[in-house]
């Protein structure tokens, strides 16, 4: 009997209809296969989602966008200063550097300003604003939030400070009374991609601004930030944030950013030629919102912002450092959320408060919950007045909707549907709690929630060939809505199996179909060592492993069920 943990669905996506074959017949049929899951069904789409390289949309469709541009060429032309308020998390980070250095260069006075999360809270704030003011700014634009901030932007008109607001999360029903909202997701707005980041809307107001001035600027520069924000924010890597990651992967390989490629030193990503989204997702973001998290995400903007090498060695170790503190308390605090949730006894929802979390934290175990339990999570952080709280949910629940549901009880809230978060006063904690519970599991009572992997095909170990691994490249980056290739292969016959890691988390196992023989590795699943079978069918992905200058075929386990049994 498999561990409880791995009782999941797995659903293999359908077989490609022969006349999509035949429309994709230039690429090997493993290569069709994984185009066709993809929603690519034509040789146009095909060739446009391998090589990326298209034209994008004209910035201008946004609306608004000719006003904002207007605003901030008059405050160049008059010598005015500019704040780029951001967000503390890695697409705030690195739209709020993007936009900086974009600004400076087409010769404006602009300074960054990111709030720091444990005294400001998220997004804009009535105390920086004044702040900003004494400082002598007459014009702030916001980057990867503000779209529902409207009392601040009432706030900024009565002290005489004009605002453009540049954000992606969803907008309410009413719109900041900004000089400008810039965000593709307002009603009837005509931008094409709707999904783009905090970091991909800053680079269409820079594409915007270059293009109006006429200056010779090669905006492309900075698409290495544009990168690093769009895979962080989980947003779908499909249209233009594809190409976006495609070219600004290519960006980074090049090295210009100073800070950059000390941070990648510093991860351990020697190879900054061979960095990929996934490494982007896995070992960089990470990082920069370690900075963030525990201390100050101007200690990240510092960094990208860096052309002194030592100073990028010093910052960058620093980052590393804190990413190290970061995992630790993760797990102390999921252990602990996990404990108050349990003895809430709600079968269909997690929430857990406690005066211990760090806030900057609590993120990260809602999703650790979410992705243990298969629950929407709530994990806050009891402040003397307030409750900060982040919420991470499940495909069958829209989690933003939930808290517009109980909007009355919250001081501050946004988001998107995977993710969002609110401020709450403490007396107020134990009725939303309430409210939450009843409208989630009014909503989720008649669902069977159940994790569900996906798989691209079943194939025949024996089938699996190196050049399959070209055919995968080609679909890079991956990410959210162009997922990793995985295959299911069946009636495995395992050969041994070892739990190894310092931890001992993780399991190595050898496995055959009787004809061709495979290592797999399965990363924090030691636990199936318990009870295993003789036989198994396997999910995976196909990789090549390179480890003390060896490389290997190897297949990395993402589920696995007793033979017969999926």
């Amino acid at each position: 009997m498999m561990c409880a943990l791995l009782e999941k669905t797995w659903q293999i996506a359908n077989p490609i209809p022969a006349s999509v074959s035949e429309e994709l017949s230039a690429y090997s049929p493993v290569l069709r296969q994984l185009l066709f899951n993809r929603n690519i069904f034509t040789a146009d789409e095909a060739t446009k989602f391998i090589n990326p390289d298209f034209p994008s949309p004209d910035p201008f469709q946004l609306i608004d966008m000719d006003k904002a541009v207007e605003r901030i060429l008059t405050a160049i032309r008059e010598q005015q200063k500019i704040a780029v308020y951001g967000d503390y998390d890695a697409d705030g980070v690195t739209a709020t550097v993007l936009l900086t250095e974009a600004l400076l260069e087409i010769g404006a006075q602009a300074m960054p300003y990111i709030p720091n999360r444990f005294d400001e809270g998220y997004g804009l704030n009535i105390e920086a604003l004044d702040m900003l003011a004494k400082k002598g700014i007459e014009l702030v634009i916001t980057v990867d939030c503000g779209i529902r901030s409207i009392h601040e932007a009432e706030h900024a008109k009565k002290i005489n400070l004009d605002m453009i607001i540049t954000d992606h999360h969803d907008p309410g029903d009413t719109l900041p009374p900004a000089y400008a909202n810039i965000c593709p997701k307002r009603i009837a707005d005509p931008y094409p991609e709707k999904m783009l980041s905090g970091v991909g809307i800053a680079y269409k107001l820079t594409e915007a601004l270059v293009q109006q001035t006429g200056l010779y600027v090669e905006v492309s520069q900075w698409l290495d930030l544009v990168a690093l924000g769009t895979v962080a924010d989980i947003v779908p890597l499909t249209g233009e944030n594809r190409k976006f990651v495609a070219l600004g992967v290519q960006e980074i390989h090049k090295g210009k950013r100073i800070g950059l490629r000390a941070l990648c030193g510093a991860a351990g990503l020697q190879n900054l030629q061979a960095i990929s989204a996934r490494d982007i997702g896995f070992m960089i973001a990470p990082r920069i919102n370690a900075a963030g998290r525990l201390e100050s995400a101007s200690l990240a903007m510092d960094l990208l912002l860096c052309d002194e090498v030592d100073r990028a060695a010093e910052l960058a170790q620093h980052l590393d450092d804190l990413n190290r503190q970061r995992q630790s308390l993760t797990r102390q605090i999921q252990e602990t959320a996990e404990t108050l949730a349990v003895e809430e006894q709600n079968e269909h929802f997690m929430f857990a408060v406690s005066e211990t979390f760090n806030m900057g934290i609590v993120g990260l175990a809602a999703s650790r919950l979410v992705d243990t339990h298969y629950r929407p999570a709530v994990v806050g952080a009891i402040g003397e007045e307030f409750t900060r709280a982040s919420c991470r949910s499940i495909p069958e629940l829209h989690i933003t909707w939930v808290l517009d549901q109980v909007a009355d009880l919250l001081v501050q809230h946004g988001g998107h549907a995977m993710a969002a978060g609110f401020t709450v006063r403490n007396d107020q904690v134990s009725e939303l709690y309430q409210k939450m519970s009843q409208i989630i599991s009014d909503e989720l009572r008649e669902q069977t929630l159940k994790p569900l992997l996906s798989a691209d095909m079943e194939i025949q170990l024996s089938e699996l060939h190196p050049s399959i691994l070209d055919d995968i490249a080609k679909l890079e980056p991956c990410g959210q809505q162009n997922p990793p290739v995985y295959f299911v292969s069946r009636n495995l016959i395992v050969r041994n199996y070892r739990i190894i890691g310092r931890d001992r988390s993780h399991l190595k196992l050898t496995v055959s179909d009787g004809k061709i023989t495979y290592d797999v590795i399965a990363f924090g699943k030691g636990e199936w060592a318990q009870s295993m079978p003789e036989k198994i069918d396997l999910l995976y992905a196909f990789e090549r492993n390179s480890y003390n200058g060896r490389t290997s075929l190897q297949l990395q386990a993402r589920d696995i069920k007793p033979a017969q049994e999926s």
